[in-house]
C-alpha cells in the first residue's frame, strides 16, 4: 500500500513527518513514519503539553548537572556527586514510566529527556577526565558520536524530516553509561568497596561505549533508508 508524501518545504521551522514510503531495495521498509510509529508504541502518543510531571522531572535533572560538576570538581564530594547521578538516573526511569502510564508523553519531553541524558554523560566524562580517572581518548569517544550525529541534522531538515527518535539500543547504551561513570567515580578511592565499584564501572563503560556507537550506526542506517526513499520517489513525485 502506498501513500502520498506530506512535507513542508515553505517553512523549514515547521518540519512534519511524511507519510509512510517504501525504501528502494530489500523487502522491508524503513520510513520516518514507521520509526515514529514504533516509538509511539513504546512511549505513547505525543502532545503539545509543557507542564507535565515527566517534563518537570527532566527539568530537575538538567538543573542537577551544574550541581554535580561543582561537587565532583570543587570539594570532591564524590558521595554526594554519586547521589546526584543516582537521583538523575532514577528520575530518568520514572519520567518514562509516568509518561507511558498516565499518557503524559509530549514533544517537549521527547527533546528534554535525551538532552538531559547527554548532558549528564558529558558532565560526568568531563569530571572524570579532569580528575584523571579515565583516559582522554575514552572520554572523547562518547561525545564524538553525538557530534557526528548532530552533523546529520541539517541533512534531515533539508529533506523535510525532524530528528530521528531515540530507539531501544540507544536507551540501553545510555543506561550502561549512566551506571558506569558514577561507579568509576566511587572507584577512585581506596578500599575494597571502591575496587568492586571500579571493576563493575569499567565493565559498564566498555559495554556502554560499544553500544553507544552501535546505536549511532543504526541512526545512520535509518538516515540512509530515508534518503533512499526520497530518491526512489523523486520521479513519481514529479508526475502531477
Amino acid at each position: 500500500m502506498r501513500a502520498a508524501s506530506v512535507r513542508s518545504r515553505a517553512d523549514p521551522s515547521q518540519v512534519r513527518p511524511p507519510a509512510m514510503r517504501p525504501v528502494a531495495g530489500g523487502s522491508g521498509v524503513i520510513t520516518y513514519a514507521a520509526v515514529m510509529a514504533a516509538t509511539t508504541e513504546l512511549s505513547g502518543p505525543e502532545s503539545d503539553r509543557v507542564w507535565t510531571i515527566p517534563n518537570l522531572l527532566s527539568l530537575l535533572r538538567l538543573l542537577g548537572v551544574p550541581l554535580f560538576l561543582w561537587l565532583a570538581l570543587g570539594p570532591h564530594a564524590d558521595t554526594w556527586a554519586f547521589v546526584v547521578l543516582a537521583v538523575g538516573a532514577a528520575s530518568d526511569y520514572a519520567d518514562g514510566k509516568i509518561a507511558r502510564r498516565f499518557n503524559q508523553s509530549s514533544r517537549l519531553g521527547a527533546l528534554l529527556d535525551p538532552a538531559a541524558d547527554r548532558l549528564y554523560i558529558l558532565a560526568t566524562v568531563v569530571a572524570l577526565i579532569v580528575r584523571h580517572i579515565v583516559p582522554l581518548p575514552l572520554g572523547v569517544a562518547v561525545p564524538a558520536r553525538d557530534v557526528l550525529l548532530a552533523l546529520t541534522l541539517p541533512l534531515l531538515r533539508r529533506h523535510g524530516y525532524g530528528p530521528l527518535p531515540v530507539h531501544f539500543l540507544g536507551k540501553a547504551a545510555t543506561l550502561n553509561l549512566l551506571y558506569a561513570f558514577p561507579l568509576l567515580l566511587l572507584g577512585a578511592h581506596p578500599g575494597t568497596f571502591a575496587e568492586v565499584a571500579r571493576t563493575f564501572g569499567w565493565a559498564f563503560t566498555v559495554w556502554g561505549v560499544a553500544l553507544y556507537w552501535w546505536a549511532g550506526w543504526l541512526y545512520v542506517v535509518q538516515l540512509r533508508g530515508l534518503l533512499a526513499a526520497d530518491r526512489a520517489e523523486a520521479p513519481a513525485g514529479a508526475v502531477p
